[in-house]
């Protein structure tokens, strides 16, 4: 085996090595331009934070383009419930810590709520963000 023909194959052995060293990239979504919350491929991620009027979604309002799902996360202590306004689409409960399915959501103007926590306030592209309704009962 000539030098060079040596060296190539001990260069491509080190190569396949690392390859295989386990270390994978980062499978967290990056946060996409201009605010519209985070992406993972085709999917634009909103965070539930909370039970805080128009600050209880981020972002609010989030950039869906059309073609991108939506996946509602819940980092707060208690169960959100997440709907549209008009009851189109219901991502039902969401546990602490789990996050909805993915819902077809993409390029849809529309405002949503948790049916649970009707203060929870949030709106998809254009559409304004309603004020949260006036508290009636139980409001937290």
């Amino acid at each position: 085996m000539t030098k060079a023909r040596f060296a190539c194959v001990l260069a491509a052995a080190a190569f396949a090595a690392n390859c295989g060293s386990g270390y994978s990239s980062p499978s967290s979504p990056t946060p996409a331009g201009g605010g519209g919350g985070s992406t993972s491929g085709n999917i634009v991620t909103i965070t539930i934070k909370g039970v805080n009027g128009k600050q209880s979604f981020d972002p609010n309002p989030a950039s869906v383009p059309a073609g991108q799902m939506v996946v509602f996360k819940n980092i707060d202590t208690v169960t959100h419930h997440v709907m549209l306004d008009d009851r189109s689409v219901d991502a039902g409960n969401i546990a602490p810590g789990a996050s909805s399915s993915p819902l077809a959501l993409g390029g849809m103007n529309a405002s949503y709520h948790c049916a649970t926590h009707p203060s929870m306030v949030g709106s998809l592209n254009s559409a304004a963000t309603p004020d949260p309704p006036p508290c009636t009962g139980y409001c937290g």
